[in-house]
């Protein structure tokens, strides 16, 4: 006999949820507003001639707690300027274990590699979430960026050591 109410007290439960508003949406269909400081992907960027910014300090890959990113250092001309400087010649990013922390972002000497607001495009096959030189170069073109560089990310975890300076020069 108890069977027979508890699957009467079951089935009653399962129609009260089948007629109830849905609480969640669908995705194609609805896109929920992304909030300011969100960031989802990488990108490397370019100065204002058009020389890359990234030196191959390997900063990036010292600090990275996931040891996802690899960069290797070559020392060439600079096709801008003319003069001999140090490029990264390969610098490869493994998003599929990305935690996504921007240590790499706030440590970069010279702004070179920051965040993106949109994320990768889904893939099938993880080597598709790989970020190489040339898509992260492509994100710079074709993805908006994140507000934040290393400089301004310096700014705002120190502002007072700017005063302490000022102060310590003017004594």
């Amino acid at each position: 006999m108890f069977y027979f109410t508890d699957s009467l007290r079951s089935l009653a439960a399962s129609m009260r949820n089948v007629f109830r508003r849905p609480t969640t949406v669908e995705f194609p269909a609805v896109r929920r507003p992304r909030p300011a400081r969100y960031r989802a992907s990488f990108a490397l960027l370019h100065d204002e001639a058009g020389d890359e910014l990234c030196v191959g300090c390997k900063a990036c890959e010292r600090i990275c707690p996931s040891e996802i990113i690899s960069v290797e250092l070559l020392k060439k001309e600079s096709p801008v300027t003319g003069k001999k400087r140090a490029y990264a010649s390969d610098f490869v990013l493994d998003s599929n274990a990305c935690i996504y922390c921007e240590l790499c972002v706030q440590v970069c000497p010279t702004d070179a590699i920051v965040m993106v607001k949109t994320p990768e495009e889904p893939a099938y096959h993880r080597q598709s979430l790989v970020l190489t030189m040339e898509r992260l170069y492509e994100n710079e073109k074709h993805r908006p960026l994140s507000w934040a560089n290393a400089t301004l990310l310096a700014e705002m975890q120190a502002p007072e050591s700017k005063g302490a300076t000022k102060v310590a020069e003017s004594e």
